[in-house]
Order: structure tokens, then C-alpha cells, then sequence
């Protein structure tokens, strides 16, 4: 099929390259303008426009897609679909309804469930078992369009937001191409979503990441999951910042503490600390100032003390 492509990040990426794989004709690439990066403060392009500049894809980077000016030279590009994933900027009603078989969005939850720009962190940190990838068709509302095909995965215990990412990335690429040629044959039932079972699931800002241990040790766990790598899962200790990288639940009855977030034990790999029910584990975590290590590593330069309280101000 003839695609104009609208993606960002690496997420969208694999998805382009999953398309081109698979022999579509990618007639124009849509995405957002470089960015500054680094300390330097360089433009740096997107993955999607890198990945599109490999290919020697005609690219388009309008800062306001819907202006009148990018809306026009979206028309000249011939396409049968838009194809969507993780652009970053609404699509009017006017962009909507230009190909004849309208507008997809690869997005990475079972809709209804998760609508919105963060759904594979709000996913784990709800602990959620499973979740997956919608093709769905855009309207003018926020991912409430008619579903139209779905591929289910498992949410792993282990799983952190960038595991899950990258699982869902790629499901996504595998989704959109099986989908297409339904599309074409006229083999999809539009779904329509039950508003009854939706949720929204809004941007993760960086307070989010704050841990509170009055929350039980499973929710501690999830949150911890679900803002790693950003932006990071963070207490104090001793009047500095502290990101805690992984960790695991425990759950035994026999941990005690005198208030959430006290250091109960500290040993040669690991440092658990009490929460609200049960108790964290922390096995790699990163001082401010300092590098991100294993426990064992961090305890060789910080001497943590049972009794101590992490958040404490």
C-alpha cells in the first residue's frame, strides 16, 4: 500500500522499518523538527527521521501540522493510509479524513484501556497482566477511535518500562503489517470502544518518580518498574537524591519497622527497607553525584545504617 508515515521516536522507528520490510511504498515520512541534545545543544533529528533518511524518504517537520501551509504538501504525497505512531502532535479532522482509508495509530495498550500519552507505564504500574497493541482507526478524540486489530503480550514480573517498550515496539512493527492487508481485502470489523471499560492514562512527568514507602511493597515494586529508566523511581537519603534502579518486593509478615522507608537490613548485595506492608529490596541504585552500581559496589563507598529512614528530610 501507498503510506504517509507520522512517528517520532524509536517506538515508531521499528515500526516504519517493519513497513518497509515488508514492501510498502512509503511516499513521504511526517515528523517532528530536531531537537537540541546534549550539552552542545545540537539539533539532533528523530529516529524516524534518521530511520527515513536511510531509506531516502522524502521527510516533512512541520512544528504545527495543522496549519494550512503543511496540511497543502501533505496532499501531494499520493497515499491509500496514514499510518501513526507516537508523532507527537494532533491530526485535524481536515488531515483525518484525506486518504480513503483514513488514519491508523499503533498504540501500545488493549483499548479501551489506556488511552492516552503514557499507557505502557501507567500499565505496569496499575499491574496489569498482560497488555498489547491496538491498531486502531483515528477520529477526532483522544485514541477513541474504532479498533481494528490486536496483538496481545504478557507483562513480565521483571518487566520495566524500557523492557516493555521494546517488546511492544516491536509487536507494534508485526501488528501494522498483518493488519494492512486485511484492510485492503476489506476483512476488518471496525470495533467500537466501550466507554464504560476506558481508562486515560496521562503524560509521566518527573515527580512522579517519588517513592512514598507508605504504599504497600508490591506498589513500591510496580512504581519503581514503571519509571525506569525515566524518570526514575526516587527517595533521599542523607539530604541527597536517590534513584533506586531495581528492586524486588518482599512479603513476609515478619517485617517490622518503626515508620515506611527505615533501613531494616543491610547486607553484602542488597538493602531492604520497610514499606507500608512488607518491605523493598534494593539491589542497583544511584547516589546523586554518583554512578548508578549494584548494592554491593555502592556499600563499598556508603556506609547505609539500619535505623536510618530513606525520604527523611
Amino acid at each position: 500500500m501507498k503510506i504517509v508515515f507520522f512517528g517520532t521516536p524509536d517506538y515508531a522507528a521499528i515500526a516504519l522499518e517493519a513497513l518497509l520490510t515488508a514492501g510498502h511504498e512509503i511516499t513521504a515520512v511526517v515528523t517532528q523538527p530536531d531537537r537540541p541534545k546534549g550539552r552542545s545543544g545540537e539539533p539532533v533529528p528523530s529516529p524516524v527521521k534518521e530511520c527515513a533518511c536511510r531509506h531516502g524518504l522524502p521527510v516533512m517537520q512541520p512544528r504545527r501540522i495543522r496549519r494550512p501551509e503543511a496540511v497543502e504538501q501533505l496532499r501531494r504525497y499520493p497515499a491509500q493510509v496514514y499510518v501513526v505512531a507516537a508523532f507527537g502532535q494532533i491530526l485535524s479532522q481536515e488531515i483525518l479524513d484525506i486518504p480513503p482509508e483514513g488514519c491508523l495509530n499503533i498504540h501500545a495498550s488493549l483499548l479501551p484501556k489506556y488511552r492516552g500519552a503514557s499507557p505502557i507505564q501507567h500499565a505496569i504500574m496499575d499491574g496489569e497482566k498482560e497488555t498489547g497493541i491496538t491498531i486502531m482507526q483515528m477520529d477526532a478524540g483522544i485514541d477513541t477511535g474504532d479498533m481494528l486489530y490486536k496483538k496481545v503480550i504478557a507483562i513480565e514480573p521483571e518487566d520495566n518500562y524500557e523492557t516493555l517498550h521494546d517488546k511492544l515496539a516491536v509487536l507494534g512493527g508485526q501488528a501494522i503489517v498483518e493488519a494492512l492487508p486485511l484492510l485492503e481485502a476489506g476483512k476488518v470489523l471496525p470495533e467500537k470502544q466501550k466507554e464504560e471499560q476506558s481508562c486515560y492514562a496521562p503524560l509521566i512527568d518527573k515527580h512522579m518518580g517519588e517513592i512514598d514507602f507508605t504504599a504497600d511493597a508490591e506498589a513500591i515494586d510496580r512504581r519503581i518498574r514503571g519509571m525506569t529508566p525515566w524518570p526514575g523511581a526516587n527517595t533521599s537519603y542523607r539530604g541527597k537524591k536517590l534513584k533506586i534502579w531495581h528492586a524486588r518486593p518482599v512479603l513476609s509478615e515478619n517485617v517490622y519497622a518503626r515508620a515506611p522507608g527505615e533501613i531494616l537490613k543491610v547486607e553484602k548485595d542488597s538493602i531492604l527497607v520497610a514499606a507500608g506492608r512488607g518491605g523493598i529490596l534494593i539491589d542497583e541504585l544511584q547516589l546523586e553525584g554518583k554512578k548508578r552500581m549494584r548494592a554491593h559496589d555502592f556499600l563499598l563507598g556508603v556506609r547505609m545504617q539500619p535505623g536510618e529512614i530513606l525520604g527523611k528530610e
